[in-house]
C-alpha cells in the first residue's frame, strides 16, 4: 500500500510545491542522455515529475505507481498523454522491453520487504532488453539521516496554491533495524485540517543490495554517490546481461 502522503488525495496534490527542489533529477536524465535511452520504466513514477522530463526530451516513458492519487495527479499534468500511466506495481507489469528502469528518491527504500524487493528487481530486468539498465539510489546507512527527523528541523510554512499556507514536519517513530519510520504531519491553514503520514524505509548497505542484483541477474556495473546529496546517498547502476 502507498504512505497517505502519496496515496491522499489531499496530498498527492501538495507533492509538488512540496518537493520543489529536485536537483536530484539532474543526474538521472544525464544518465539516461548517457546512456541513449529512448524507452524508459519510471518505477514509484509519483506524480511524474521525472516521466514528464523524460517525455519532454523525446524519451518513451512508462510510469509504474501503486498510489492511485499520485497517478491522478500526474495525468492531469500538460503533455501527461505522452507518458503511459500504470496504477500497479514493478512485480505486476505488461511486456516491456524498456533501454533503462528507474527508481529516483526514496522508491527503493520505500520497498520494505524481502520477498517485495525480489520481485521488484525481477520485474525490473523482466521489463529490460538485453543490455539495458537499472538506476536506483538508497541512503546510506552510514549517514544515519533518520538522527535529523525532528520537528525542530524540518518545521516549515509553505503557501500551496487553492490551499493556502500548509505546515509540515517529520518526526522519527522507531528505528528497527534495519526499518526506519517516521511521520508527516500536515496543517492546512485554509480550513485547519491536520492530516499524517506515516512511512517506513528499509535501510540497505553496498553488499547486501551488490548481492541482492546478483540473485535476480543483474550485474552490479558501478556505485556512486548522488551529486545532490554527497556522502548521504549510494547510486547504483546496474545491466542485465
Amino acid at each position: 500500500m502507498a504512505d497517505e502522503c502519496f496515496g491522499h488525495p489531499r496530498l498527492a496534490a501538495l507533492y509538488d510545491t512540496l518537493e520543489a527542489e529536485r536537483g536530484d533529477l539532474d543526474a538521472y536524465l544525464r544518465l539516461a542522455a548517457g546512456l541513449g535511452a529512448r524507452r524508459v520504466l519510471d518505477i514509484g513514477c509519483g506524480t511524474g515529475v521525472f516521466a514528464l522530463l523524460l517525455a519532454g526530451r523525446g524519451v518513451q516513458v512508462v510510469g509504474v505507481d501503486p498510489a492511485a492519487a499520485s497517478i491522478e495527479v500526474a495525468r492531469a499534468k500538460p503533455g501527461a498523454e505522452r507518458v503511459r500511466w500504470i496504477h500497479s506495481d514493478a512485480r505486476s507489469l505488461p511486456p516491456l522491453r524498456v533501454d533503462l528502469v528507474t527508481m529516483t528518491a526514496n522508491v527503493a527504500q520505500a520497498i520494505t520487504g524481502a520477498r517485495a524487493w525480489r520481485h521488484t528487481l525481477r520485474g525490473a530486468r523482466g521489463a529490460l532488453r538485453p543490455g539495458g539498465h537499472l538506476v536506483f539510489e538508497t541512503r546510506d546507512p552510514a549517514a544515519r539521516a533518520w538522527e535529523g527527523w525532528t520537528r525542530e528541523r524540518t518545521h516549515r510554512v509553505t503557501r500551496v496554491p487553492g490551499a493556502g499556507a500548509v505546515e509540515s514536519w517529520v518526526e522519527l517513530t522507531g528505528v528497527r533495524w534495519p526499518w526506519v519510520t517516521f511521520r508527516w504531519t500536515y496543517v492546512f491553514g485554509v480550513d485547519g485540517q491536520v492530516l499524517t503520514s506515516d512511512s517506513t524505509l528499509r535501510f540497505r548497505g553496498r553488499e547486501e543490495v551488490e548481492e541482492d542484483l546478483a540473485a535476480e541477474g543483474l550485474r552490479l556495473e558501478e556505485v556512486r554517490g548522488a551529486v545532490d546529496r554527497p556522502g548521504k546517498e549510494l547510486v547504483f547502476l546496474a545491466r542485465r546481461p
